[in-house]
């Protein structure tokens, strides 16, 4: 924060300054209209334009005792430029959205709940070993029950270390085998309590019917870290780098911000569809 204002604070001194030499380099230009008696009129100007000592110290002094006087200058321009970044923002993100649209909401190696045809998909960015992703799973079971029109795809993103990549890489394994029961393996895992690692993750597949030499030669499956690869790319792209973090149709969401903001985003989709 104290380096956003310092940008902010540098800023408003450059404008200042511009501004300040501005006005007195740019004096003489106001004469050079079309007649002798506009120059005529300029002269005394340029005259003391000419005579005139810009003294850098001076003009300093001048911006730092206005920045004093009005310290709100810099809360203008610290918002002005975070709303101008988030735009900025906020049209890259169509951008990839837009390139990348099958990968995002249709990846054949992710797990969808709620319903598989829902008019509205929310794609979920998580790691197995994330708290907030633990605390976010209420949210995705209760926006699933309360609509019936929710496609709710989860995009293994494991950042959190060795124990959620290989989490993980059973997670992707078990839905390869058996996608009907992908759900309840990731509400048992995500929702268990302890650290989630290659062993927990084993144990609840096998729990739901998988079977072990089966899980683990598909663990083997070549097309498991290319998924991952493409998934970290696409993080990239959407500068997502936190977990959870959610695409709701053209947006990119940060962080568990809880069901009552995610209902929204998902009502303003259906209200443009």
């Amino acid at each position: 924060m104290k380096k956003a204002l310092l940008l902010g604070t540098t800023g408003v001194a450059v404008a200042l300054a511009m501004l300040t030499f501005g006005f007195v380099a740019g004096s003489p230009q106001v004469a050079k209209a079309g007649t002798a008696q506009a120059v005529q009129t300029a002269q005394p100007a340029q005259t003391a334009v000419a005579g005139t000592k810009i003294d850098r110290t001076e003009v300093e002094g001048i911006i730092r005792d206005y920045l004093l006087k009005n310290p709100e200058v810099l809360l203008e321009v610290q918002d002005a430029l975070e709303a101008k970044q988030k735009e900025e923002q906020r049209i890259a993100h169509l951008g990839v959205i837009k390139d990348a649209k099958d990968q995002i909401f249709n990846s054949a190696f992710d797990g969808v709940v709620g319903n598989p045809n829902g008019k509205v998909t929310i794609v979920e960015f998580y790691d197995y070993n994330c708290g907030f992703c633990k605390r976010a799973i209420e949210d995705m079971r209760a926006l699933t029950k309360s609509d019936p029109d929710l496609r709710f795809v989860l995009k293994e993103f494991p950042i959190l270390g060795p124990d959620s990549q290989k989490a993980s890489v059973v997670s992707m394994a078990f839905h390869l085998m058996m996608p009907e029961k992908y759900g309840e393996f990731h509400n048992a895992l995500l929702g268990g309590q302890g650290r989630a690692t290659e062993a927990t993750a084993i144990k609840i597949a096998l729990s739901l019917g998988a079977d072990e030499a089966t899980l683990r030669e598909k663990m083997k499956d070549p097309s498991i870290p290319e998924a991952f690869s493409k998934t970290y790319d696409l993080a990239n792209k959407l500068q997502i780098t936190g977990t959870p973090s959610y695409v709701v149709g053209n947006e990119v969401v940060f962080g568990a911000l809880g069901q009552e903001v995610l209902a929204e985003k998902i009502e303003a989709v259906k209200a443009a569809l």
